[in-house]
């Protein structure tokens, strides 16, 4: 386990609280990357120094109260340039990474599908291009540990043609993977399946509440991008209704810019569905600041205006009584309760129905096969035996522009026939 030094510049604009919890989350990354934090070290400036982001007394100060020799790792707290981290290297000794680096190596780590490690490697590519001079020594020497996952051990600043070579690349292959998103995408809306996103901060509990909602077996755990590539699965609502549902990578404050670019196909899903779950972990202190970054996560993939629950997880672990709301409409759930997952699912069937047209039918005994059909791609909600008429009074909601629209007006011309016939 690698010995890990935290530095942090505390400056006029910030507001200590949120300054703290981010620190706090730092060192939650270094703990989810297999390090161990020995030390934090902060500063308060106007601003962090241009060439060295820590002042030079402090760093004095740093080389005479700390033995450097039982770190390996410094990380700073915020991007950090190709300058800064040089002279940090050269002042302590020590190798230096930023917090942007260190949320790419735990992508690097986690990434399973080859899409996945594609856009984990272009991101990389992309954040050491402009931090290449001074480096390639460094960056070519690299040995593992943290901050050296993904495109190894190339001596990047002597072959810049090389990389740019490898970006050109990866975005011709990814392209292709984007591609064949795109198809799956497209058959989902031509089949108007009705989907739901699983969004919110990175370890708020959406893989646990999508294995429980899916049977799933998907990753979970109590450290922070415990997902990072998509799954889709299908889910049966308690109606009947067959949905698509997908847990998506978990967002964080400062989100490295490469990042978002990279995974904007994965994150594409988003803007697809017809409603997301949004989770917030109710034990976390800044769940508040969590829920803003989400919102403006998705404002950026232009999903703010799709419809949107809030699902505050982890009721166990609060008093209700005491709680009130950041967001509306809400739940306040717990991923591992059964009685939970069904207030979830009834909601749902709420929220469909509020976005479908309600319709009334009639299903003769004989096509008795296509009321389970009716079940599974429309919201039924009510259905009813006619012994008169020998078959089934069916009501429930749909989405109008949906091919299951041909049964439904089949039979409700059969059944306006009967009427007139018995009139």
């Amino acid at each position: 386990m690698e010995k890990v030094l935290v530095l942090a510049v505390l400056n006029d604009k910030q507001k200590e609280a949120h300054f703290y919890y981010s620190l706090d989350e730092l060192k939650s990354l270094v703990t989810t990357a297999g390090g161990e934090v020995i030390q934090e070290i902060v500063q308060k400036r106007t601003s962090p120094h241009r060439a060295t982001y820590l002042g030079k007394g402090k760093l004095e100060s740093i080389k005479e109260e700390h033995d450097l020799e039982e770190i390996d790792l410094i990380i700073a707290n915020e991007e950090l340039s190709g300058t800064q981290i040089r002279n940090l290297q050269d002042e302590l000794g020590v190798r230096v990474i930023d917090r942007s680096q260190l949320i790419l190596d735990i992508f690097a780590a986690r990434a399973q599908t080859k899409e996945g490690q594609l856009q984990v490697e272009l991101a990389q590519y992309n954040y050491m291009l402009p931090r290449l001079q001074g480096q390639g020594l460094e960056l070519s020497r690299l040995g593992g540990g943290i901050g050296t996952r993904g495109p190894g051990e190339t001596k990047l600043e002597s072959d810049r043609r090389h990389i740019l070579r490898r970006i050109n690349d990866i975005e011709k292959r990814l392209k292709v993977i984007v591609n064949r998103r795109k198809q799956h995408r497209s058959y989902r809306e031509k089949t108007n399946t009705f989907q739901i996103a699983i969004v919110g901060y990175t370890n708020a509990g959406k893989s646990t509440l999508f294995n429980h909602l899916t049977a799933s077996d998907s990753l979970q755990e109590d450290k922070l991008f415990a997902t990072l590539d998509p799954l889709t699965r299908q889910l049966r609502l308690p109606t009947g209704l067959e949905v698509i549902i997908t847990d998506t990578v978990g967002f964080i404050q400062d989100l490295p810019t490469g990042l978002i670019a990279a995974f904007k196909s994965t994150l594409e899903e988003v803007q697809e569905a017809d409603l997301i779950y949004h989770v917030v972990d109710l034990s976390a202190p800044n769940k508040e600041d969590h829920e803003e970054t989400v919102y403006r996560q998705l404002k950026e993939l232009n999903a703010e205006n799709i419809p949107l629950i809030t699902l505050y997880n982890k009721k166990d672990l609060i008093s209700e009584d005491s709680f009130l709301p950041h967001s509306v409409p809400y739940l306040l759930v717990s991923a591992l309760s059964e009685s939970s997952i069904k207030e979830i699912l009834d909601k749902t069937c709420i929220m469909v129905k509020e976005q479908w047209d309600k319709y009334h039918t009639f299903i003769p005994d004989e096509r008795a096969n296509n009321l389970s059909l009716l079940k599974k791609k429309s919201l039924v909600e009510e259905v009813y035996y006619e012994e008169d008429k020998k078959g089934y009074d069916v009501i429930g909601y749909v989405n109008p522009t949906h091919d299951i629209m041909k049964v439904i007006k089949e039979y409700q011309k059969n059944d306006k026939q009967y009427d007139n016939d018995q009139y």
